[in-house]
């Protein structure tokens, strides 16, 4: 059984570069895989290892500059759902493109698991999913707003030309952990909206703590590992990634004429040239070889 952390904390790390080497070494040396990131705002990322392992990263990572409180949220994984570790530096650890954007200084109110449905059910509220298109596609809250957004990149200019839409409505915001509303109700609090708050914990935290009886949540959430999806109590669900487009497809989904294996699914058929069409294929079986030496599970 192995643990999965997802993780973030915004803090100011002047030179985040420095602590790169540690940690990465760290990381490897205990077996954890996954992704970090580090940035002069803090730090971002989701890893998985045995508990042993991810206890000695975690305790590293809260021994870092103002990192003692870090908040993480944990689920099983029946395997590794990661297939190396990275650490990588940059600028921001969610992109929102927002020079001055600043969680530390800004921030929407945290609403509980456990008090979010009364939130959202009341009528003065409006109910923005700040995640992306294929992530919404598969599970959200009942009445949430999809503003069918590609990146999280282009979230701020969704808010600039659909803004009127909230006049007069307090808004509530969530997304997978948590950070994304972090950057999304600082950057609405800096716009002059007044009321806006976001799910603590995010999607993730709701589904641990809040019984599927009397969820508001309707689906799966999209998890940026080889579990795809969870839903209620974590349990991992039954989709699979394609791997031309990275989107979450069902198993039945592969009965339909647009299948090809890592080539192409029904949500990215017409996106594709046939030059890149041909690289997947390759890409394919080389993976296909990889698995019959043995080098690769599954």
């Amino acid at each position: 059984m192995m643990i999965v952390a997802a993780l973030y904390k915004f803090t100011d790390f002047p030179d985040p570069a420095c602590l790169r080497g540690a940690l990465l070494a760290l990381c490897e040396a205990e077996g954890v895989r996954g992704t970090l990131l580090l940035a002069r705002e803090g730090i971002n990322g989701t890893i998985a290892g045995t508990r042993a392992g991810v206890d000695a990263v975690l305790a590293h990572i809260r021994a870092l500059p103002d990192c003692a409180d870090l908040e993480w949220k944990e689920s099983p994984a029946d395997a590794m759902p990661f297939g190396r570790m990275k650490v990588r530096i940059k600028r921001e650890i969610v992109t929102m493109g927002v020079p001055g954007t600043d969680p530390l200084s800004l921030v929407g109110s945290y609403v509980a698991p456990a008090d979010w449905n009364a939130l959202i059910s009341a009528p003065d509220v409006a109910v923005i999913d700040t995640r992306n298109d294929y992530e919404v596609a598969i599970g959200t809250f009942q009445g949430a707003v999809d503003p069918g957004t590609e990146s999280f990149r282009d979230f701020p200019a969704w808010w600039e030309a659909n803004r009127e839409r909230f006049h007069n409505k307090r808004i509530a915001m969530f997304c997978t952990g948590g950070i994304r509303c972090e950057k999304s109700t600082a950057f609405l609090k800096a716009q002059g909206v007044e009321e806006v708050y976001h799910l603590k914990g995010g999607i993730l935290k709701y589904l641990e703590e809040v019984p599927e009886e009397g969820s508001l949540w309707q689906g799966g959430c999209f998890v940026f590992d080889e579990r795809v999806a969870v839903g209620h109590g974590l349990r991992t669900l039954e989709h699979e990634l394609c791997r031309a487009c990275r989107r979450p497809i069902l198993p039945e989904d592969r009965a339909r004429p647009e299948f090809e294996e890592g080539v192409r699914c029904h949500l990215c058929v017409d996106e594709y040239s046939e030059v890149d069409r041909e690289r997947f294929r390759e890409r394919q079986r080389q993976i296909g070889l990889a698995r019959a030496r043995g080098e690769l599970r599954g």
